[in-house]
């Protein structure tokens, strides 16, 4: 029997290859988990009576894209955020989940040869959410993985590219405020990869899932600097979620917004092979995106977090202090090893940073970091990173 070879050259997922780290040894410790951005603030108790009252929906086919409800709430709240006013009908498809629309948007969206007959190319900052350079294998394009380090800012320097490389680029990933690292494209960072998409002709899938997670100033977004300098609609698509915004991962509700040309190619790949989100969860996710005060009461909690996390490792040298999102990016020596140093020793989960990352040229950017959620119950999660500090620095 033959399998395909395009998803041959992936490494295990990241869980399962943490799982073969620890699970052979026992934590030196109660233990605290601190690998896994799975958000654990309460989200609102609305929810579940929405979910009773449209129970009957569960026995109907969902809208495939969204219901006009669901839609135009999220226009909305595209429009309070960022100022700027997409059509709900043409520009906005509801998601079961970002990382299916991260995946179907480039099987949608990227041919199958570039315009000279040439092989299509991905870019992939490096550290970077897997699902990036495995939708780059499902449509054969050659994955480029630019680092993303302390020296760029831990956003990829995609301007240094050859410019031939880049002549062949047809999609390049972006992730602010970034995962797994905290930084936050600026404005200015924007508007250079926006003029480079716009030289050599290719797409930006702007994950921005972390983008109500931050200190005191809100990320900018790729649509609006976009609309702000009147790029071409067909040049930027942005990715949101409930999940990290409102603490609700398992609704699995997300929307994609960009150029109508390209949201039209991507609901057609959805109507015939997508999965499109229960009718009575689309309806909490209409509530959910037009409310607020939810989200800041969860944000002041995460500020509280950074505040706890910058006193905690303040002295340590390289500590960067995140900008935005719920990870600290922590250096060390070798992030497999201490890992498990601090399993063994404390019973902490945290994930080295390895994982997130992949070799090029014999270099891995996240093999000296690990990363840590900061998503536990606040004094759960000081007693972990207090543990974390005293065990791997001093």
């Amino acid at each position: 029997m033959v399998f395909p070879e395009r998803f041959s050259n992936l490494p295990e997922y990241v869980f399962p290859r943490l799982r073969g780290l620890l699970d052979a040894h026992a934590p030196g410790g109660d233990v605290i988990h601190m690998s896994i951005g799975e958000p654990r603030h309460p989200f609102p108790d609305w929810v579940t009576d929405i979910i009773s009252a449209n129970a009957d929906g569960f026995a109907k086919y969902p809208p495939n894209d969204g219901t006009p409800e669901l839609r135009g709430e999220i226009s909305g709240w595209i429009k309070r955020r960022f100022n700027v006013s997409l059509d709900a009908d043409t520009r906005i498809m509801a998601l079961n989940g970002t990382r299916e629309g991260l995946f179907n948007a480039c099987l949608a969206l990227c041919p199958e040869r570039t315009r000279d007959g040439g092989q299509p190319v991905v870019l992939v900052p490096n550290p970077f959410y897997q699902v990036y350079a495995v939708a780059a294998a499902a449509v054969g394009a050659q994955p480029v993985f630019v680092s993303a380090t302390a020296e760029t800012g831990f956003l990829p320097d995609y301007a240094s590219l050859d410019p031939a490389l880049l002549d062949r680029v047809e999609i390049a990933y972006i992730c602010s405020p970034s995962n797994p690292q905290g930084a936050v494209a600026s404005r200015d960072y924007l508007r250079d990869l926006l003029a480079l998409a716009e030289k050599h002709d290719f797409r930006i899938f702007a994950d921005e899932c972390y983008s109500e997670i931050y200190r005191d100033t809100p990320p900018p977004g790729a649509l609006d600097v976009a609309n702000e300098i009147g790029a071409d609609p067909e040049r930027v698509f942005v990715f949101h979620s409930l999940s990290k915004r409102s603490n609700l991962p398992g609704l699995r509700s997300g929307f994609v917004a960009g150029g109508p040309k390209g949201i039209k190619a991507i609901k057609q790949l959805r109507a015939f092979a997508g999965a499109p989100l229960p009718l009575p969860l689309q309806r909490v996710a209409e509530k959910v995106w037009a409310d607020e005060a939810h989200v800041i009461a969860s944000r002041a909690q995460y500020v509280e977090k950074f505040e706890i996390a910058d006193a905690v490792f303040g002295s340590v040298p390289g500590y960067v202090p995140p900008q935005a999102g719920f990870f600290l990016w922590l250096p060390v020596d070798d992030g497999e090893a201490a890992a498990l140093k601090l399993w063994r020793e404390t019973g902490v989960r945290a994930l080295p940073g390895a994982y997130l990352s992949r070799d090029v040229n014999g270099e891995n950017p996240g093999k000296n970091y690990i990363r840590v959620a900061l998503v536990a119950p606040k004094k759960e999660m000081q007693r972990g990173l207090i543990q974390l500090r005293d065990c791997l620095y001093r």
